[in-house]
């Protein structure tokens, strides 16, 4: 189901798959050149090269392009296969599961493109990024349990839908993509540690672009969050389902 998922979506496009590599790669263009030669922005504690910047920010975006995109299709997972509910005995809890595969895919790409344009343009990296998958599992586990709340939450609001677009528009902003934790006002970065993509994202550029090992009680302290998220969406999830055929 993953692989169809993945497929269904480019079937019929010119360019196929390619546009899996096609979207990233352009992504990153155009964030580089507004944030970096419209807004002048540069990274804190780096070279300040425009290089530098671009590799910083593809690092923050494509983790947080992995969650918003589980999180933004997560609440018509259920009631765009009525026919899963309705007509045939599935395991409709795998639905969240797919749709977090097809986005993992999405990340394995837009890793790649990030590790072919740095070695392109500064060499070979730290051996640490062998570190990536580690980084980003608690925040995969807490996708997966927010996908599975959604999905359910969906079925009765369909107004969630609509909502999840902006929170995770405000969440983007709100986490550590754009610029580092360090430039924030003291007082404020409590408040940014409260989104569930600070400390993943941070991480994951420790590992990435600064050659560094993973903080591992913070890494051991999102896992337990992860988990526990993980949980609570897929106990949600099995408790309210008994009614879903009933509303759709």
């Amino acid at each position: 189901m993953v692989v169809r998922e993945v497929v269904g979506r480019y079937r019929g496009s010119v360019m196929g798959l390619l546009w899996s590599f096609f979207n990233p790669i352009l992504l990153l263009a155009v964030y580089t050149f507004v944030f970096s030669y419209v807004f002048k922005a540069r990274w804190s504690g780096g070279d300040g090269s425009k290089t530098e910047f671009a590799l910083v920010l593809f690092a923050g975006l494509m983790v947080f392009n992995m969650f918003a995109e589980c999180c933004n299709r997560a609440p018509t997972l259920v009631t765009g296969n009525v026919g899963y509910v309705k007509k045939v005995v599935f395991p409709l809890e795998i639905l969240p599961i797919v749709s977090l595969g097809s986005s993992l895919f999405h990340l394995l790409v837009s890793f790649v493109v990030w590790s072919v344009f740095y070695m392109a343009f500064v060499g070979m990296p730290s051996a640490t990024l062998m570190l990536m998958p580690l980084a980003v599992l608690p925040l995969v586990l807490m996708t997966l349990g927010f996908s599975w709340i959604l999905a359910a939450l969906g079925v009765y609001l369909r107004d969630v839908a609509q909502v999840i677009g902006v929170v995770t528009l405000v969440l983007m902003y709100l986490s550590p993509i754009f610029y580092p934790v360090s430039i924030m006002p003291e007082q404020y970065r409590p408040f940014m540690q409260l989104s569930p993509l600070t400390t993943t994202v941070e991480q994951v550029r420790a590992v990435m672009m600064w050659g560094k090992v993973l903080d591992w009680q913070a890494w051991g302290i999102s896992m337990g969050v992860g988990l526990f998220i993980a949980w609570l969406g897929f106990a949600w999830f099995q408790k309210t389902r008994r009614g879903f055929a009933d509303v759709l």
